[in-house]
């Protein structure tokens, strides 16, 4: 079947063949992105459209939209294509129309706005057959507050699901006994790197140099040389080596290569207290010291 005879069967939302792919789309999507990630930008989209090669999306929003354009529309393009065996490009535009139309087929009580209580109901009068429906309507509020945080223009900015992990631990106890300039330097190195808590996936080498860790902390490159010498961040979070390269007037550094800790420890004082102890290393070998206890 040629791209043309591909694109008159599927000039329409309205087909089966348009919303046939969309679902193996998403069914692709699903397991490689976070639920919540899913749930707030993927689910949201609608197919409109598929015409001379293009296939049109709908977002609720501009900052959906946007979203999607930056950070989706590559591998959409690139799913979309490999589903319908033939090249093609995605536009995604702003349709509020099947938000509307959608809550109204699934849903015809409207869901409370975030941070009104829910109302209750006699337990006599609340079908059993109902109790999906309602399970779901429990997500609406929570969708309405992520469209309300993320669907502005200083959102769009600020970029508030991208985040990094930091617990009220370090904050309370860490900071203290680092000083602020060594825990600010952490959660520096810590930006530059990726961890997911829920699936375990961990990206905390990176290489770089002195002095963008210093940009990123807001201090001096001596600052930095100082806090990462320091025995209890080499100890419990940051280690480097220093990468070197030819030139012809010799060898000349090159930068470091710096592997963080991307998860909490217990304080020296609360490993005694709660007799927790860390008895493996949290970094490689090859950023071991020949100091480093065994």
């Amino acid at each position: 079947m040629t791209e043309n005879s591909v694109q008159s069967l599927h000039t329409s939302a309205q087909e089966p063949g348009l919303r046939e792919a969309w679902q193996i789309v998403l069914g692709r999507l699903r397991p490689e992105m976070s639920k919540a990630l899913f749930e707030t930008w993927v689910e949201p989209l609608r197919p409109l459209s598929y015409r001379e090669g293009v296939v049109t999306i709908g977002a609720v929003n501009p900052y959906g939209r946007d979203w999607v354009e930056s950070r989706l529309k590559s591998s959409l393009s690139r799913l979309l294509a490999g589903v319908y065996n033939a090249p093609l490009s995605v536009q995604v535009v702003v349709d509020n129309s099947f938000a509307i139309d959608k809550a109204e087929d699934s849903d015809p009580t409207p869901a409370p706005v975030s941070g009104d209580p829910p109302q209750e109901s006699e337990p006599d009068s609340v079908p059993e057959s109902s109790a999906g429906e309602s399970s779901r309507r429990e997500n609406s509020p929570r969708k309405i507050m992520l469209q309300r945080a993320y669907g502005n223009r200083r959102a769009a900015v600020v970029q508030p699901e991208r985040g990094m992990f930091l617990t009220l631990y370090y904050f309370n106890n860490w900071l203290p006994l680092l000083g602020h300039s060594a825990a600010t330097i952490i959660l520096a190195a810590r930006s530059m790197c990726y961890w997911n808590p829920l699936t375990g996936e961990l990206r905390n080498t990176v290489e770089t140099d002195m002095a963008e860790l210093a940009h990123r902390a807001a201090v001096s490159v001596r600052t930095v040389k100082d806090v990462l010498a320091q025995d209890l961040v080499q100890r419990y979070f940051l280690r480097y080596v220093v990468r070197r390269m030819m030139t012809p007037n010799g060898v000349r550094t090159a930068g470091i290569t710096l592997q963080v800790r991307m998860d909490d420890p217990l304080t020296p004082t609360d490993q005694e207290e709660y007799n927790l102890p860390e008895n493996e290393r949290w970094y490689s070998a090859e950023f071991s010291r020949e100091n480093d206890e065994d």
